[in-house]
């Protein structure tokens, strides 16, 4: 480590073998309090590797360096509240709540005695930034049933988090020096009782040394000594007087006056005085409570950290066989890193819905809906987005990955994915990924086209898939239909249908470099952009116009009326219209179209037909570097 010139203090680094971070204003080497004592106590029960991190030492670039570690927050007073939406939107993360920090004073009732005035700090930006850092926690640890009941009170939506009451936290050896201490001292032999006194107001020192003086009891206050001696000290007493002047969550100083056999005079503050495992006779009831408890955090803790998110892989089908798309392929690599698969069939007539009963008899993974849908209908192409949203419907994972039945993954990416589902920031619900476009066969990969397409999603109620708001139109029927700017299949809001905002890798300085590249067609600048781009994330193999024989019979039978649906246009077919030939599309046969497809695999390397295409203007492709995923194999041999 090395000194910061801003702050003074040694710069923090995490250490590479940290796998959990453990943040707190304070540990017990720098103040024995009880919070320090309880973090300090679940710290050293833990098989993880943690790392103790000072809430004064977070920054942005500490954030940074541990956006793949779990983290644990306790107290985080002197944290930066300018980081707050930054550990939101990009750590997982559980927060032990020790005290009331939306409150500025840490206490309602020391707000209301410092200014007269009850505190309504929940309502302040204080209280709703932290009821926020809360909420988005992956779990909630209070002290004490009472503490988590006030918080859910003033923050109802707390409740939807995952809440556990966890207590004061002890070390083994703690527990056993307190029983060695309450089995060697003869009861008849204790004398005096014991006042804490500590500076801090809620603690109540100055009214339990007026209790004590009102009632003629004789009483030691007791402070800043080592903790073994001032246990020591009250194994010896004849009990404690602690009167707390507001809510004390789960004060250690209580369970350990109990521990130790100690009567105990106290007030409503002591928040956890009435709960089952505390409020007993049978001490040795209350020391395997507290035993457990850390095991119990970690337990759980565990789980959300080594529990992986399941994904959902979802598609539509209709008539692939005859449409000789990969479905059985593109299906078969979803199995391979999801959990669920969800195929909506639209009605197919050409063995393609008998071929997927066949595989989800054999699949378990496998969920098959068929909805059929009137093909014929002037606006059957809007049915598209339908059929999507539909499938999206019906996934029960924590993510949803969407790909069409002529794309895959390839094997090595499997894992990539499974990653990213763990590591994507918690405010980016919809992830667009890179997408390889063959064309003419196996070695060319366009650069004509963006290399990008919306992929995983978060399993939220609220997406779905259909026409955005902007581009949603209605024909004199009545019937809806799309503004150009979407294939009518985009991420919407299901309530709005504004689109869902989305992260993207392909930003305006790669955009720049691969519209260079189709001016200069020179490619190695972009290839190896594109390579880069490759090996870091996920993929999917596009197989639309791998073969292009098979893709202009398509575009003639098919796409050409899906697209005067969608955006209600009439075209009539004429030699205007045709973007593949100079004739009418009923006056072209089929070596024609085979002798085509043949030159636009050698010569170009792509075409978007927007426009009719043009020999004299060539288009680059450029080459990945690796195998066709190994579930192509035979088709792409066909």
């Amino acid at each position: 480590m090395f000194s910061s010139p801003f702050t003074g203090r040694p710069k923090v680094e995490i250490p590479d073998d940290a796998e959990v971070i453990f943040v707190s204003d304070m540990f017990s080497d720098d103040h024995p309090g009880g919070a320090e004592l309880t973090t300090d106590s679940l710290i050293d029960r833990s098989n993880y590797n943690v790392f103790r991190l000072h809430s004064r030492d977070v920054t942005l670039d500490i954030l940074s360096q541990g956006q793949s570690r779990y983290w644990i927050f306790g107290n985080f007073f002197s944290i930066n509240p300018e980081l707050i939406p930054s550990i939101i939107a990009n750590l997982r993360y559980s927060i032990v709540e020790y005290d009331y920090k939306y409150c500025k004073y840490r206490s309602p009732e020391k707000h209301e005695e410092a200014e007269t005035t009850p505190c309504d700090c929940h309502d302040q930006m204080n209280g709703k930034m932290v009821s926020a850092f809360y909420y988005a926690a992956q779990s909630l640890w209070w002290m004490s049933q009472d503490q988590m009941q006030r918080y859910h009170t003033l923050f109802p939506f707390l409740a939807d988090v995952k809440n556990t009451v966890l207590s004061s936290v002890f070390s083994d050896e703690s527990i056993a020096y307190m029983r060695k201490l309450r089995e060697k001292t003869d009861a008849d032999n204790r004398k005096g009782w014991i006042v804490l006194g500590s500076t801090s107001w809620i603690k109540g020192a100055d009214d339990s040394e007026k209790f004590c003086k009102d009632n003629d009891l004789d009483y030691e206050t007791v402070w800043d000594i080592p903790y073994n001696d001032f246990l020591s000290k009250l194994s010896e007493s004849e009990g404690l007087v602690f009167l707390p002047k507001g809510g004390d969550t789960c004060p250690r100083l209580v369970i350990e006056a109990k521990l130790l056999g100690c009567n105990i005079i106290t007030n409503e503050h002591v928040q956890h005085a009435k709960e089952g495992w505390f409020d007993t006779e049978d001490i040795e009831k209350v020391e395997s409570y507290l035993l457990a408890v850390g095991e119990r955090f970690w337990k759980s803790i565990r789980l959300t950290i080594e529990t992986d998110p399941t994904i959902s892989g979802y598609t539509t089908t209709l008539n692939c066989i005859k449409q000789n798309y990969p479905f059985v392929e593109s299906i078969s690599s979803l199995f391979s890193f999801c959990d669920q698969v969800v195929v909506v069939d639209g009605g197919s007539t050409d063995g393609t819905w008998e071929r997927l009963q066949e595989l989800s008899e054999s699949n378990s993974q496998l969920l098959i809906h068929q909805q059929v849908r009137d093909w014929d209908h002037p606006r059957f192409a809007v049915f598209d987005g339908l059929q999507k949203a539909l499938a999206r419907a019906l996934c029960t994972g924590d993510f949803c990955w969407q790909q069409d039945s002529d794309e895959i993954v390839h094997e090595r990416d499997y894992e990539k994915i499974a990653q990213l589902t763990k590591q994507l920031p918690k405010n980016i619900d919809l992830v667009a990924l890179p997408v390889i476009e063959y064309w003419g066969g196996t070695n060319k990969v366009r650069v004509d086209v963006n290399p990008w397409k919306w992929r995983l999603s978060r399993n939220k109620p609220h997406i779905t898939h259909g026409i955005p708001r902007e581009n949603r139109k209605f024909d004199e029927d009545g019937h809806l239909y799309a503004a150009p700017g979407t294939d009518g299949c985009d991420y919407v809001r299901s309530d709005t249908f504004d689109r869902i905002q989305f992260a993207n890798f392909y930003t305006p300085e790669s955009h720049e470099l691969r519209v260079k590249t189709l001016g200069t067609l020179e490619t190695q600048q972009y290839e190896n952009w594109f390579r880069e781009i490759l090996n870091s994330l996920p993929a999917v193999h596009h197989y639309s116009w791998f073969d292009l024989k098979r893709k202009i019979r398509t575009y003639r039978d098919y796409w050409s009326h899906h697209w005067q649906s969608l955006y209600n246009i009439a075209q009539e077919d004429t030699p205007e219209n045709n973007m593949f030939f100079d004739k009418r599309w009923k006056d072209v046969d089929e070596d024609e179209i085979d002798s085509l497809a043949d030159r636009l695999s050698s010569e170009m390397g792509g075409w978007i037909f927007h426009s009719k295409v043009d020999f004299n203007k060539k288009t680059p492709s450029v080459d990945v570097g690796f195998d066709h995923p190994s579930v192509m194999d035979k088709w792409t041999k066909r």
